[in-house]
């Protein structure tokens, strides 16, 4: 017991040195007002898709809310006795990376507090719907656009706000369970898929009172070479502690390629922390190759993209079930339909990877077919559910799963049952 509380702690700490690294950094691009002031502009702002905190609240301001962000996270998964599994190394990084795009200290807690309600009238333990409720602060959007983009007064916004994000966190789970059956677990971005029904309803009610969300699309290039070599520096760090805790060896690294992918698989059990720390870098090494390769720039949406990718690498992510996606983006240049280097299809690809598993279990070519399909749907989903819904591509990867997967496991008989 003392060895596992060890390794867990240790975990931990590892895990807490990124968003460490954000708050010092903060303070070194800006001055604490400046900072303070940031932080206002970033919680006040109305966070449809698709913005880039930097623009709104300046790097400092970022900075901070993600570290924070992610030390919260890091004390719920402490405080409830969490174990540290592939879903709460994804959630701790997912969440990250998206305090840099509509994720912020203010618009997650009721979401949060309704996954705790959910957690206590169903007498279940919290350290069970901890990821599930993470996860579910996709539509944290949905809070501040009440709170703030709508101009009506507080007391009318502050209980609906309240009102909606508890009801969110409640309902996540339940949907989440049931909801997996329909893509057959070849979308990984789960939570991305029902927050997406549920932003086309809570979308569709606003609508229905006459409250429209108008789009947007704020992003800067202001940082992009400091932000690459922030990321290129993150993931080595992954891979370097990942060889110590793998016995100063990457011995059995190749082992995570004959993971699927598939939902619910994970491989930390089997292989270890040092593997997974591993993998994570090498995916986000990957992820950052992909956007320097097609000409893209980093900033605040692509950081997101490339944290989630990479996060999500020990639920089975791997460069051989990954790279056929990407393939699949790259080629709708082919027919000259989307310019690969811009930031809404750099993410498109790297979020698209959450159609993995297709190409973890059927191969190559349906890979290819599934990214190639992911990029023409993306685009097309987020006006449904208003922009609401942060993990748009996750709802366009269940689309896709959706509709290839009863087809592929017709003619390749791989209908094999795993819930």
């Amino acid at each position: 017991m003392t060895i596992e509380l060890k390794q867990r702690d240790l975990n931990l700490m590892f895990l807490s040195s990124g968003p460490i690294i954000l708050i010092i950094l903060a303070f070194i691009f800006s001055t604490p007002s400046e900072i303070l002031r940031g932080l206002y502009e970033i919680i006040v702002f109305p966070d449809v898709l698709l913005i880039d905190y930097l623009a709104i609240g300046g790097p400092g301001a970022t900075f901070v809310n993600a570290g924070i962000l992610a030390l919260i996270i890091i004390f719920l998964v402490w405080k409830f006795e969490v174990a540290i599994t592939s879903s709460i190394i994804s959630a701790i990084l997912t969440l990250t990376g998206f305090a840099f795009i509509g994720k912020n200290i203010l618009n997650v807690w009721p979401i949060f507090i309704g996954g705790y309600i959910y957690a206590n009238y169903t007498k279940t333990p919290i350290k069970d719907v901890l990821p599930g409720v993470l996860f579910s602060t996709t539509l944290s959007p949905a809070v501040s656009y009440i709170l703030f983009g709508f101009g009506l007064p507080f007391y009318i916004t502050v209980p609906a706000a309240l009102f909606v994000g508890i009801s969110i966190g409640f309902v996540i789970i339940p949907l989440s369970k049931h909801l997996i059956h329909s893509h057959a677990g070849y979308n990984i971005y789960n939570i991305g898929f029902v927050g997406g029904l549920m932003g086309v309803v809570i979308a569709s009610v606003f609508k229905g009172l006459g409250l429209e969300t108008t789009s947007q699309y704020i992003v800067t290039t202001e940082y992009n070479i400091f932000l690459r070599n922030l990321l290129i520096s993150f993931f080595l760090l992954f891979i370097l502690v990942g060889y110590f805790e793998n016995g100063k060896t990457f011995k059995r690294y190749s082992s995570v390629f004959k993971y699927s992918g598939r939902l619910l698989s994970t491989f930390i059990e089997e292989l270890g922390y040092g593997i997974a720390y591993i993998n994570i870098g090498v995916m986000g090494l990957l992820c950052i190759l992909y956007v320097i390769l097609v000409g893209g720039v980093f900033n605040g949406p692509v950081v997101a993209a490339v944290f989630t990718a990479a996060g999500f690498s020990p639920s089975g992510k791997n460069p051989a079930n990954t790279i056929p996606i990407l393939i699949g983006v790259y080629l709708t240049t082919v027919l000259k339909a989307f310019d690969v280097s811009s930031t809404s299809v750099v993410i498109a690809a790297l979020f698209g990877t959450t159609l993995a598993p297709i190409a973890g279990v059927y191969g190559v070519i349906p890979g290819i077919i599934a990214g190639f399909l992911h990029l023409f749907i993306s685009p097309n989903l987020s006006a449904i559910h208003s922009g609401l819904h942060l993990y748009n591509n996750g709802f366009s990867g269940g689309i896709v799963a959706m509709v290839m997967a009863p087809i592929l496991e017709t003619f390749f008989n791989k209908n094999e049952d795993i819930f």
